[in-house]
């Protein structure tokens, strides 16, 4: 497929139903995400740096996340959604090199988060609408107008104000990001059922949450009109739990029990087999 027609099946996606995507962090965790039935694979920044010995929020330089992109790229066929964090700079000239970057890398969404850094604070809506509108006209310059934005609100997820004035927050910020170019609201740190269909029917854009486990089931989450749900870096943590704990039995105990129910190793191997 072309970048466009990757693009339009992304953008299909989110009209279908609600798009629920299992991050992937590296080329083999795409490819049998992919192999499992994900429609698409968005990437997740944590597990991406973590993969590269490097921390999230920046730890990778623009130029090294949008290689890690390009090779879960070469390894699907589905179309690859990036997250590109903050945009690594805080100007709108360089979330235009980001998105550069990324579009050559064959990805065909981002993420683009509006907290300054992990914690906070946030840009204020005037500065993070001229980062999404250089996204827009970056990608557009690029050759792919339909590249999806998902534009990442953080105020509940660093827990930005009082309470009570969050969900109205969020919603002045969806409106101005909505006018500025972007096509999905992510609200990570919001799973309460009550307050997101609230968000659904005010929000000029389609809703994403982020999930973990105790978090409200896809079909509760669909019901309140949710449109895409993703988790983060929650399979990447829990792979890493698997080697550690497998690592401490064979050195204290001489064992292999955490070892069992591992994928087979033709089907890791031809799945990266082009």
């Amino acid at each position: 497929m072309s970048a466009k027609q990757r693009a339009d099946r992304l953008r299909a996606l989110h009209t279908d139903r609600t798009l629920v995507l299992p991050n992937a962090w590296d080329a083999a965790s795409a490819a049998l995400i992919a192999r499992a039935g994900a429609p698409a694979i968005a990437t997740t920044s944590g597990g991406v740096a973590w993969s590269a010995g490097r921390p999230d929020g920046h730890g990778l330089t623009r130029e090294e996340m949008a290689e890690l992109v390009a090779r879960i790229v070469r390894v699907v066929d589905v179309p690859v959604t990036a997250d590109i964090e903050g945009g690594y700079g805080p100007s709108a000239d360089d979330v235009a090199a980001t998105v550069r970057a990324i579009v050559d890398a064959g990805a065909v969404g981002i993420n683009l988060e509006d907290s300054t850094a992990p914690g906070g604070p946030l840009f204020d809506v005037p500065a993070q609408v001229g980062r999404v509108r250089a996204a827009r006209d970056a990608a557009t310059a690029a050759g792919l107008p339909e590249l999806w934005i998902n534009i990442r609100t953080d105020v509940y997820l660093f827990g930005i104000g009082e309470p009570e004035g969050r969900l109205d927050d969020v919603l002045t910020r969806a409106g101005a990001y909505a006018a500025a170019g972007a096509d999905s609201l992510f609200v990570p740190g919001l799973i309460d059922l009550e307050t997101l269909t609230v968000l659904v029917k005010e929000s000029p854009l389609p809703v994403n949450v982020m999930v973990w486990p105790g978090a409200p089931t896809v079909a509760e989450l669909e019901a309140a009109g949710v449109r895409r749900i993703s988790v983060g870096t929650a399979i990447a943590q829990s792979a890493y739990a698997v080697a550690e704990r497998a690592a401490a039995e064979l050195l204290e105990h001489g064992t292999y029990t955490a070892l069992e129910g591992g994928l087979d190793f033709g089907t890791v191997n031809s799945a990266v087999t082009a």
